[in-house]
């Protein structure tokens, strides 16, 4: 393994050969391949991909004093390409080419790949998308040759489906939904969450502002009587108390019940083999008394999908807390595994990102699904098996 991989010919007509299969597969499925610029408006990257991509990204200014950027991954490209033709809905675009990314972590990978994926833009019938996805994918890997690979599939939906059901003060749920994947830095803000105010003012005001109104107005009242009972400045004593009043009521909204942050904990520690783990969720939200019906259910018609698609249950995991690593995810999330020659490796993955082309200049909500598979990675796990 190299950071800066070149391509003899045996290695270039192997990945044709692969890339020929997989483009068949997608072209069987009405995709329309495409090809958008290695250069791209840095940006939009840096802005849309996540913190995992951002620090990864090879961003510089052309002479021109322009920011771009090597396009470190394609669904944003192929995105802007569709919106800039306005072609209509659904579109079915695919693509097979190279990527680039900074290893800071480990320079000895490569710092560009192959990467061969589809976008499902404007489809509004949800479940025939990722159905439609899922299939593209599992049929894609078999017709390169890779039969042994497992699942992983998860929901952003999910999670925040849970939040919104939970009795969480408005500021906090968009921050745990933003950030619920992200194994360290969450646990760490829903124990500050949990802690709330951090200086002894704040946990007055904070502790006054949970009293009704009479008597926490009683309280200010006094507070003020032992600090010389005078207004300050041209407020009246009245404002003062007022003003006080909504400081304890923000203060009181900045804590998040232990009792909450324990059942959020619960939740996104949830992870095993798909069927057991959904019934873990159900039981989990009917002792809290959370219905989460529609998202479960959703993702038992996924599951559904892959075992039609001849997936064995006993390769399909589920994790409450996956997300991926970027961050234009909104709702189902899967990847692909498999084995080569070094052990697990993803092979593919993707998942639904529909608020992503309103972001990139869209004038009305797209829904929109899609996939990649890194193909040099199939072509590892095949050697793996001798294939």
């Amino acid at each position: 393994m190299t950071a800066f991989p070149d391509y003899d010919a045996a290695r270039l007509a192997a990945l044709d050969e692969q890339a020929a299969s997989i483009l068949g597969v997608f072209g069987q499925h009405g995709y329309v391949r495409a090809e958008p610029s290695v250069l791209q408006p840095a940006e939009i990257f840096l802005d849309r991909s996540g913190e995992e991509i951002r620090r990864r990204t090879f961003a510089f200014t052309d002479p021109a004093g322009n920011e771009l950027c090597l396009r470190p991954d394609l669904t944003i490209p192929i995105c802007r390409m569709y919106l800039a033709g306005g072609a209509g809905v659904p579109a079915r675009l695919c693509y097979n080419g190279l990527v680039f990314r900074h290893q800071p972590a480990e320079p000895e990978r490569p710092t560009q790949f192959y990467q061969a994926g589809v976008e499902l833009l404007g489809l509004e019938e949800r479940a025939a998308a990722e159905t439609e996805i899922l299939t593209v994918a599992v049929q894609s890997l078999r017709a390169a040759g890779l039969d042994d690979f497992t699942v992983k599939v998860g929901d952003l939906g999910l999670f925040s489906a849970f939040v919104d059901a939970l009795d969480i003060p408005p500021q906090w749920r968009g921050r745990l939904k933003r950030h619920f994947w992200r194994a360290g830095y969450f646990e760490a803000l829903l124990a500050r969450l949990s802690r709330g105010a951090a200086s002894d003012a704040q946990r007055l005001l904070a502790h006054l502002g949970t009293l009704g109104e009479a008597e926490a107005r009683s309280a200010f009242e006094g507070l003020i009587d032992l600090t010389g009972g005078r207004p300050q400045g041209a407020r009246t004593r009245e404002e003062i108390v007022d003003r006080l009043m909504e400081q304890a009521a923000d203060a009181s909204a900045l804590r998040l019940d232990p009792r909450l942050a324990e059942l959020v904990g619960k939740l996104l520690a949830v992870s095993g083999p798909a069927s057991a783990a959904l019934e873990e969720i159900r039981t989990l939200t009917k002792a809290a008394g959370v219905t989460l019906t529609a998202p479960l259910a959703a993702m038992a018609a996924r599951l559904s999908s892959l075992k039609a698609l001849g997936v064995a249950e006993n390769r399909i995991s589920f994790a409450a807390r996956f997300g991926r690593n970027m961050e234009y995810y909104t709702g189902f999330v899967f990847e692909l595994w498999a084995k080569d020659a070094e052990g697990p490796v993803q092979v593919a993955g993707g998942g639904r990102y529909d608020l992503l082309l309103e972001h990139l200049g869209a004038k009305r909500p797209i829904p929109a699904i899609g996939f990649t598979i890194r193909t040099e990675r199939v072509l590892a796990a095949r050697a793996a098996k001798g294939a």
